[in-house]
């Protein structure tokens, strides 16, 4: 019997009239403004001007969004189509269920097109977001508390996790403590955006090198928490492994290898976060002068 263990909360849903106040979604909201808000101090002290980091929120975070969910459903496509299921769930993001690499794959391209648009270049504003994306994480796993999802197999550790008997997936129900993946995530993810301060402090990285040391570090790290993990997924057994395993692992090897070209081909930091664009009416001559853009 465990004596010591962390409580689950007793809801997750609070009502302000009508209006339902979901724990998840203030979790990932939170995550957004504090990611923000790291990434512009982070920007400017590159050379970016202030506000432009809020600008390309306004194309990462919908993008973003809409990439978690899509990843979320793609893999988990039983819990929302076939038989007793309603298709129209798949659009309760509110709920939980979103795939943090649909959501960075996506938030990439949103925060491309911004960048584009602002003539900013898009590696060194990866290298600023890098810190405040992965504190942004560990922010929303408090999520996965209050809706007691995610965790791991049974526990008696002192820090094993309750959750309720509806919550409990089959197989489990005669357990109550579990391992708190949410928080070992939430500690790594933590320990991930320390490292990547420390070494973009000590080394100048650039040219997108502390983006991919944020993918090598956390994907190191969501390989073993997500071994730990129970709950049903659709891709449970590929190979032997659950999907988002595979999912790290090739990740981590991309990362790697990127970090390791780009530190040959391009060493040191980028002189300017600015595109250069040809200086108007230069045309396209060989040998035409260019400009930052302003």
């Amino acid at each position: 019997m465990n004596l010591a263990f962390i409580p689950s909360p007793g809801q997750g849903v609070w009502h302000l009239g009508p209006l339902p106040i979901r724990a998840y979604a203030l979790c990932i909201i939170t995550g957004v403004v504090v990611a923000i808000l790291i990434g512009e101090k982070r920007w400017v002290a590159r050379g970016g001007k202030p506000g432009q980091v809020g600008d390309i929120a306004v194309w990462a975070v919908p993008f973003g969004l809409v990439g978690g969910r899509l990843y979320h459903v793609i893999t988990d496509n039983q819990l929302y189509f076939g038989a007793g299921r309603d298709p129209v769930h798949a659009l309760y993001v509110w709920q939980g269920g979103l795939g943090i690499w649909g959501a960075i794959a996506l938030g990439a391209v949103g925060a491309w097109i911004g960048c584009r648009r602002q003539g900013m270049k898009f590696p060194p504003l990866a290298d600023a977001l890098a810190p405040g994306v992965v504190v942004a994480q560990a922010i929303g796993r408090w999520g996965n508390w209050f809706n007691q999802e995610l965790f791991g197999r049974p526990t008696t550790l002192p820090w094993g996790l309750e959750i309720d008997s509806a919550h409990r997936p089959p197989g489990y129900e005669q357990y109550a403590t579990f391992h708190p993946t949410y928080l070992y995530e939430f500690v790594w993810d933590l320990g991930v955006a320390g490292l990547l301060i420390w070494a973009d402090r000590r080394f100048r990285l650039g040219h997108g090198r502390v983006f991919a040391l944020y993918v090598m570090a956390y994907t190191a790290g969501r390989g073993w928490i997500e071994a730990l993990r129970i709950d049903p997924v659709q891709e449970n057994n590929v190979f032997g492994l659950r999907l988002n395993v595979w999912t790290s692992l090739v990740l981590f090897l991309i990362s790697t290898a990127y970090f390791l070209w780009s530190s040959k081909r391009h060493p040191g930091r980028e002189e300017s976060v600015l595109r250069e664009v040809p200086v108007e009416g230069s045309g396209d001559e060989p040998g035409a002068e260019s400009a930052e853009v302003r």
